[in-house]
């Protein structure tokens, strides 16, 4: 897979892709992240990439043409399965969606900054809005980052474990149950005897019981869908 972003600060990012799972994930060659800086479309040679917003108010809006040449130069390229923008008033991002998305062979990322960008590249470039929750940053390049990692785990042959990811939360709409490592006893607070039962099929059943658990006293919407 490969994932295109378009950012004014792309340095946001960097980090978040060069250490750990996202990390083995590119050196694996499973995953390649290619961020871009929006200012090498720039309107000017001052860099321009954004303008007052016509009718007044607060807050510069990210201009048509810098991102319209960003965007149409990726795509002379390749072709993208979607054309992401990430935004606040955007559909929430939850884990059926980041499985879709890791399904994908090239998704390009657009990160707003400021007061977001011209309406106009939403309407005619946009095939996706995303949002990660009802808060605002100051732009969509964390936001992408959450995005790319919760793609980016779930590709077949990134983690060591594959199976790992089958039991994360929300993956069958309940919370993962509760784990626990070495030592047995600490402190006198004990792990389930069940755990080192070595009974795999009981070991499951509770599991499963645990999740349900869990998941009616911290999230019983997931139940009710």
């Amino acid at each position: 897979m490969r994932i295109d972003i378009i950012s004014v600060m792309p340095e946001l990012m960097e980090s978040a892709f060069s250490h750990s799972i996202m990390k083995r994930a590119q050196e694996k060659e499973l995953l390649y992240v290619h961020t871009h800086q929006l200012r090498e479309w720039a309107v000017n040679e001052y860099g321009q990439v954004d303008d007052y917003q016509y009718g007044g108010g607060a807050g510069m809006v990210m201009m048509c043409e810098p991102l319209a040449k960003a965007i149409e130069s990726l795509k002379s390229e390749r072709q993208y399965d979607e054309i992401i923008y990430m935004t606040p008033d955007g559909q929430t991002f939850d884990q059926p969606m980041a499985n879709q998305l890791s399904l994908k062979n090239n998704l390009m990322i657009i990160c707003g900054h400021y007061k977001g960008i011209d309406q106009r590249i939403r309407d005619h470039y946009i095939t996706k809005e995303i949002s990660i929750g009802d808060f605002v940053l100051s732009g969509g390049e964390l936001a992408a980052a959450v995005v790319v990692d919760a793609i980016g785990r779930i590709i077949p042959g990134v983690l060591n474990n594959e199976t790992s990811a089958l039991f994360d939360s929300f993956q069958d709409k309940l919370l993962a149950s509760p784990v626990y490592t070495r030592p047995a006893d600490f402190n006198g607070w004990k792990v389930p005897d069940i755990l080192l039962s070595g009974d795999l099929k009981k070991i499951d059943e509770w599991r499963y019981e645990q999740s349900i658990e869990r998941t009616k006293q911290r999230r019983p919407d997931l139940l009710d869908e």
